[in-house]
């Protein structure tokens, strides 16, 4: 179930992410003066999403080159003619041209290739440039890919007579001299001093999958490349799926042509059978695979991390159990595919699994995030098993976001890890670092003035970064500054243009404040107040929720056009509210987060009513005028809200809703609920559709019909059940569009117009 941060500011597009939607009848909710000009201090629909006036600016994508350079894709002097790729140096900020857009025009072509991405080799004498992108599941990871041999200024394309678009995951092998690359799931490497291509796997089918992954292990396990060059470059290790059994759901579409056809998805709902897992090395030059003696099941265990072992020896693998409480940290031979346990990471209700496996410069330890003493910490390794040593201690969270890796920076030569955390402060996050040896210890490296919330990407020796930070309300600033002084060489952006066109704009005051949720805990919240806030009057509240596990909404950051949609909002007289209950992912320790094992959906509910009761009891809060929405774990909190509390919420709207926890996939629904063959009753009481009996408030339930994700389904599904009810209640489908609802002509402002639409209908200001 994608967090509001991979759906909600990729639907509005103003972040990595987008949102859309568009209603029949298209409203602009500007003030006019007299003269019937929009007034310049009020917001409208059309602005953030349609024409995107607020959208803030990012520097990059920037990439370090090495600990005193980065490039920078720039556009070429002549107009239209493509980007150029740039070299600056970190300390002076000198400028020079690494590749010019002219050396990326294809024979026979008039213009430079599109670069959606691009590498150099080890050796810096080659670059492979991806391009002609195609998306697979949630990111565009097939496409072609280009050579161009940096000494002659040769450019020629990857992959012989592979049809167009079909190539994944391109890479170096670490002598410069080869190209891996997965098409039609199987692996080839190809030299590049004569184009031979050499094809390592040839069982490559829609069942058999060589070097990537199905829609789930994608989905819940954020893998999509699946193969690594040893690092000598004479091996490669790689991940094939067994999806043999695995059942289609099928996506119908009556759109696309004049009778409606199907397109099949590989989904193992909750409970389902999974593709089995395993891992193999094979020869670069080709040759049998020889496959790693894993123990267990494989369709009843993942293989959730591999790689190399800091060696050409060795793969390193992490293998979870189909509960997911407990992942072992197994090294295997190449050779004989023998594999030893040298860590064990357990847990009552689920084990988290990052990227902070990082192995030290000798090779003789690792590094590893647990929440083994009730707090994420980062601890060291030995590689030939014993008791890991803390590295930061303390209570609080070292990086404790869903998925984010722990380790921002390891500064081997330094002997530093460089971590994120917020020890006095859920709702932000800043740069800490403790010492790889010696007592361990925590000191913060982002200054003391700066509150919010800040990202870096370190130089690879860690004596550079790029700091983004921003706060709620605030667009963001990218600096270049020195580590660990923080000191701030120059600013690479600071977004002055989309500052000063909010200027004008009418806004009321802003706050983080901590409410009482159920059993007496405090939870976060923020609160926007309407521009002229009257503390005499009551005001109606909108409250915009996510939940679950996989995200949090309550952080000092700026919140891109989600942000500009909710400050409209305000501007039509609404107080608009978020509150992180427990069970989602902020870094309020192990206990705050894994409550909520094998009742999700139960104890979260509770926490955002009893939050809403307290809002309701505000001396200017019309409590009798409170609504709520969200978007896909979001959607499903938004139903279990209007149905397990009814006399809370006046209205709501659910996008692309989970109705029956059920449909959800095996990897996500089973990591926080278990199997539902043990735990049918916690599924039952976890899901919205057991009690859309009791709706008493006003409904609008969007959802795409191509959604891959959460299934529209779920919306059938509490449609009959609202039905045999006889409830009444209002419901919006956007043809094939998928779970980010963003797809086709003007969908994000026909969704966000009829949103506000049905919000100002039915939570009346007035």
């Amino acid at each position: 179930m994608r967090r509001p941060d991979r759906v909600i500011r990729a639907t509005l597009a103003l972040r990595p992410m987008v949102w859309c939607h568009r209603q029949l009848i298209l409203l602009f909710f500007a003030v006019t003066s007299v003269s019937g000009q929009q007034d310049p201090s009020a917001l409208t629909v059309e602005q953030i999403v349609g024409v995107r006036e607020f959208a803030a600016h990012s520097f990059g994508p920037a990439q370090w080159l090495d600990d005193s350079s980065y490039t920078i894709l720039e556009p070429a002097k002549a107009p239209g003619s493509g980007t150029d790729i740039v070299r600056y140096d970190a300390a002076t900020g000198h400028r020079a041209t690494l590749v010019s857009a002219a050396n990326l025009i294809p024979a026979r072509d008039s213009s430079a290739l599109s670069v959606d991405s691009y590498e150099l080799s080890p050796d810096r004498k080659f670059l492979l440039v991806f391009t002609n992108s195609r998306q697979v599941w949630r990111q565009n990871t097939r496409g072609d890919f280009w050579i161009l041999n940096l000494e002659i200024k040769q450019l020629r394309q990857l992959g012989g007579s592979a049809p167009p678009s079909t190539l994944m995951f391109a890479k170096f092998s670490p002598d410069s001299r080869r190209v891996a690359y997965v098409r039609g799931n199987n692996l080839y490497v190809e030299d590049l001093a004569n184009g031979v291509i050499t094809q390592l796997t040839s069982d490559g089918s829609r069942t058999t999958i060589n070097g990537t992954f199905d829609w789930v292990y994608e989905e819940e396990l954020l893998l999509r490349d699946g193969f690594r060059w040893s690092p000598d470059g004479r091996k490669i290790a790689y991940w094939q799926l067994d999806a043999t059994g695995v059942k289609d759901y099928l996506l119908i579409n009556d759109t696309d042509s004049l009778y409606s056809f199907e397109k099949p998805v590989q989904y193992p709902k909750a409970g389902g059978q999974n593709s089995a897992a395993r891992v193999g090395v094979v020869s670069a030059s080709g040759g049998a695979t020889r496959w790693l003696l894993v123990p267990g099941d494989p369709r009843n265990n993942y293989i959730a991390r591999m790689d190399w072992a800091a060696n050409s020896d060795e793969i390193v693998l992490q293998h979870l159990n189909r509960l997911q409480n407990t992942n072992e940290v197994m090294v295997g031979d190449a050779r004989t595919g023998a594999t030893r346990t040298v860590l064990t990471e357990r847990d009552s209700a689920w084990v988290d699994v990052g990227n902070d496996l990082l192995w030290l410069s000798d090779g003789k330890a690792f590094t590893w995030a647990s929440e083994r003493d009730g707090w994420r910490h980062l601890y060291t390794v030995p590689r030939n098993g014993g008791s890991p040593a803390l590295l930061t201690p303390g209570a609080f969270d070292a990086g404790a976001f869903f998925f984010d890796a722990a380790i921002v920076a390891l500064d081997t030569a330094g002997g530093w890890v460089y971590y994120g955390a917020s020890p006095g402060n859920a709702t932000q996050s800043y740069l800490y670092r403790s010492p790889l040896r010696g007592p361990a210890r925590s000191e913060r490296v982002t200054p003391a003035n700066q509150p919010g919330s800040h990202d870096y990407s370190v130089s690879p020796g860690a004596h550079w970064a790029f700091h983004t930070y921003s706060s709620f309300g605030v667009p963001p600033v990218t600096e270049l500054v020195r580590l660990p002084s923080h000191q701030v060489v120059r600013t690479l952006e600071d977004n002055a243009k989309l500052r000063a066109r909010m200027a004008p704009l009418r806004r009321g005051a802003s706050r983080f404040l901590r409410l009482s949720g159920a059993d007496h805990t405090e939870v976060d919240a923020w609160m926007m107040l309407p521009s002229g806030f009257d503390s005499t009057r009551k005001y109606p509240v909108l409250f915009f929720v996510y939940g679950e596990p996989a995200g949090m909404t309550v952080r000092d950051a700026w919140g891109g056009g989600l942000y500009m949609w909710h400050w409209l909002l305000t501007q039509h007289g609404y107080i608009v509210m978020s509150v992180d209950n427990r069970g989602t992912a902020a870094p309020r320790g192990r206990a705050w987060r894994k409550i909520v094992y094998g009742e999700l959906g139960v104890a979260a509910s509770a926490d955002q009513a009893a939050a809403a009761r307290a809002v309701g009891r505000m001396s200017y809060v019309d409590s009798t005028r409170m609504g709520v929405w969200g978007w896909s774990g979001g959607g499903s909190m938004t139903l279990n809200l209007l149905f397990r509390s009814p006399d809370v919420y006046k209205m709501g709207i659910a996008v692309a809703p989970v109705s029956d926890q059920r449909y959800y996939d095996t990897i996500y629904q089973e990591r926080y609920m278990g199997l539902p063959s043990t735990n049918a009753d916690g599924y039952r009481r976890g899901s919205p559709i057991t009690f859309a009996k009791n709706l008493r408030g006003d409904l609008l339930i969007v959802h795409g019909s191509g959604d891959d994700n959460v299934h529209y389904q779920n919306t059938e599904a509490v449609v009959n059940a609202l039905v045999a009810a006889n409830k009444p209640f209002s419901m919006m489908v956007y043809p094939n569009r998928t779970h980010c609802i963003c797809e086709g002509s003007n969908t994000t402002l026909h969704l966000f117009s009829l949103l506000t639409r049905y919000i100002d209908e039915h939570l009346a200001t007035h």
